[in-house]
């Protein structure tokens, strides 16, 4: 009984953790879809007005699946992806400024020049807006070297 326990805490503390882990991948992504920034059309943020992406509309890159509302989108990204790509793979901004990995949520986003940057929720994004050019310092002086660790 004991070990059934303890089998249930460990898969219920794997289900809803929101940290990543070492040896993590490039990108950031759902172990339920592989989609990449929470299905989201990443061109869609530039607008200024992020959409989801629809499933008729997909690529493959970098081991990810990118899903666009519009065909127009999915062609718009294939021609210079990392143009889109967010910042540090779509892990938390402010996580990786702090040497840790968290998923980054589209919901709480911010595109500084021409760069697109995802936090993890409300209360986090609003320490990044207080400092953001510093963390961004912070975090290009250890991405990507901190998926190793």
């Amino acid at each position: 009984m004991k070990t059934l326990f303890v089998m249930a805490a460990l898969l219920l503390s794997a289900l809803t953790a929101p940290v990543a882990f070492a040896g993590s991948d490039q990108i950031y992504t759902s172990w339920r879809n592989n989609n990449a920034v929470g299905g989201y059309d990443v061109t869609t943020f530039f607008d200024g007005v992020p959409l989801k992406g629809k499933a008729e509309h997909f690529v493959i890159y970098k081991d990810a699946r990118w899903k666009f509302a519009t065909q127009t989108n999915r062609d718009k990204f294939i021609e210079t992806p990392d143009a889109f790509v967010p910042a540090y793979g779509g892990y938390c901004a402010w996580a990786v400024a702090n040497d840790k990995l968290a998923k980054g949520n589209p919901k709480y986003w911010t595109v500084e020049d021409g760069r697109l940057y995802l936090n993890f929720n409300r209360r986090i994004k609003a320490r990044w807006e207080k400092d953001k050019a510093g963390f961004i310092r912070q975090a290009n002086g250890i991405w990507p070297e901190i998926l190793e660790d």
